[in-house]
């Protein structure tokens, strides 16, 4: 029995932690995250005899003896050891999972929100505006043409970037091979991630996709897309002369250069056509397009 415990104490360990990571994630609980600590630490202790007694081939009763320590701790720290109750204690209602590893006050959900009013407001507040988002979205009707947009007040919801790097007379593209555009060609890019500026994930970007490091990225364009279905998008398009590294096949993309003059138009984006041969020569501009999944309805595209 000893050596059972012994050999699976770093599975009980384990679970213990989980816990505690999972109260982590909940709030006013840190007094229950700290007992589960505790707990951590005297199952250590009593790991710690048992090992002892075990190495030292000491008379197995006595590891029954060492549990004394730990219990006898547990006991004497009891309320810091063990905050945790399965009925809500001012009702008496079984609590869920979540109220009884969380939640110091050891209250069901209900009757937190009766001591904490505004708690409650909060709480109330965000399934209102939860509910008018959900609504808006249901209610979102978008126009077939790019002239019944404020394109000036239109506000996206999405944020990502292109970045094309020309060497001589080819061009690194790719074949996106999931996420919005599978299965076309297209530059390599991505979405912008928090705190990061535009040609800093740009550059991420173009890196991960390709397995080059881009030079001299310069800014030459906006594309704003609305789709159907609600989707927003509005993207930046970068150009750069030359690169560094090897090419590089990964799980988002197959990278490959492509002759300037042999652009694949057919298998890219619909407005492509429109934008991107002026695009690779640094000319700047901005585009304005409505998209019913990969049909382009409507478009609007000017260059300085």
């Amino acid at each position: 029995m000893l050596q059972k415990f012994a050999d699976n104490f770093m599975w009980i360990l384990m679970f213990v932690l989980l816990v505690n990571i999972s109260q982590r994630k909940l709030d006013h609980s840190e007094k229950k995250r700290f007992a589960t600590i505790y707990i951590a630490a005297l199952l250590l202790i009593y790991n710690v005899l048992i090992i002892i007694v075990l190495t030292k081939e000491l008379p197995t009763y006595l590891g029954y003896v060492a549990l004394i320590v730990p219990i006898s701790l547990g006991i004497i720290f009891r309320d810091r050891v063990w905050p945790f109750r399965l009925h809500c204690k001012k009702c008496g209602v079984k609590m869920k999972y979540e109220r009884i590893i969380g939640g110091d006050e050891n209250l069901c959900e209900s009757c937190w929100l009766e001591e904490h009013p505004e708690e409650a407001e909060k709480k109330r507040q965000k399934e209102e505006e939860k509910l008018l988002k959900e609504q808006e979205n249901n209610t979102f009707v978008c126009p077939d043409s790019v002239d019944e947009i404020d394109w000036d007040a239109w506000d996206p919801e999405e944020r990502c970037v292109l970045a094309y790097v020309k060497e001589g007379d080819k061009v690194l593209l790719i074949n996106k091979k999931q996420g919005i555009g599978k299965g076309l060609i297209n530059g390599p890019g991505g979405h912008i991630e928090l705190e990061e500026t535009a040609i800093e994930a740009a550059y991420r970007e173009f890196e991960e996709e390709t397995g080059y490091t881009a030079e001299n990225l310069e800014y030459v364009g906006t594309l704003n897309f609305q789709f159907k279905d609600g989707l927003s998008m509005r993207g930046y398009v970068y150009l750069g002369e030359g690169a560094k590294g090897e090419l590089r096949d990964n799980d988002e993309a197959t990278p490959f250069w492509c002759p300037i003059n042999e652009l694949p138009l057919d298998k890219m984006w619909e407005d492509d056509k429109l934008w991107l041969d002026r695009a690779l020569k640094g000319e700047k501009f901005v585009g304005n397009f409505i998209f019913d999944g990969e049909k382009m309805l409507s478009h609007d595209v000017v260059f300085e």
